[in-house]
């Protein structure tokens, strides 16, 4: 299974390619619109600012945003959180800033007055739904976050994270072929590992037969 992730600038790149070997994907690392729109599959790692992000991603929104309609797509961390259709992260008082809207929904800050922020190192999750990405996790697994913004457990939530509020720690969209993970599966162990197994194995079957995974 040949897997794009995406170069903006802003992401993990190593660590997460490791991953996805591990998980007997062909992996390529490109920042190239034409290369994109022809993926088998993608993957959007994050680090840093929600708006830094969008900018970094401009070249390529459009591109991404179609390749969306029918190719499995991994969000990671600010990765997920750009697939949302919008962020407070970086916008003024009652504003926000767009996301590419593959998944509605809002980001925001965490509760600062209630729990330490940014929040970082390892928590439990709690699945909500079935998708292919949680196949074989149980609840109660940890995983690794570094994060000072999230979505609240909505319809798009399919395992959720309890941190001074619930937030979506795995999303997808309604199809299930844009998903995405808050938390980081190249440092979260096993777990991490089972994430990136699902999601080549999902990519793999959308590629075979592209209705039986609808």
């Amino acid at each position: 299974m040949q897997v794009t992730i995406i170069d903006y600038g802003v992401g993990n790149i190593r660590s997460l390619r490791r991953g996805l070997e591990r998980a007997d994907a062909t992996v390529t690392v490109s920042d190239d619109p034409s290369e994109i729109a022809s993926a088998e599959a993608l993957v959007l790692p994050g680090v840093g600012a929600f708006e830094e992000c969008v900018r970094n991603s401009e070249r390529f929104h459009d591109v991404l945003v179609e390749a969306a309609e029918d190719t499995p797509v991994l969000g990671i961390c600010v990765g997920l959180q750009l697939m949302f259709t919008e962020s407070t992260e970086g916008a003024a008082d009652g504003e926000t800033i767009d996301g590419l809207d593959l998944i509605p929904g809002l980001v925001e800050r965490l509760p600062n007055d209630e729990v330490k922020v940014p929040h970082m190192g390892w928590n439990t999750i709690t699945v909500e739904r079935d998708h292919p990405l949680v196949d074989g996790i149980e609840d109660g697994e940890y995983a690794y976050f570094v994060h000072s913004y999230g979505s609240e457990v909505a319809g798009h939530t399919v395992a959720s994270c309890d941190y001074g509020f619930d937030f979506a720690a795995i999303a997808a969209n309604e199809r299930g072929n844009v998903m995405g993970t808050q938390f980081h599966p190249e440092k979260s162990g096993e777990l991490g590992l089972r994430v990136l197994q699902n999601f080549v194995d999902y990519a793999s079957a959308m590629q075979d037969d592209p209705l039986a995974v609808e």
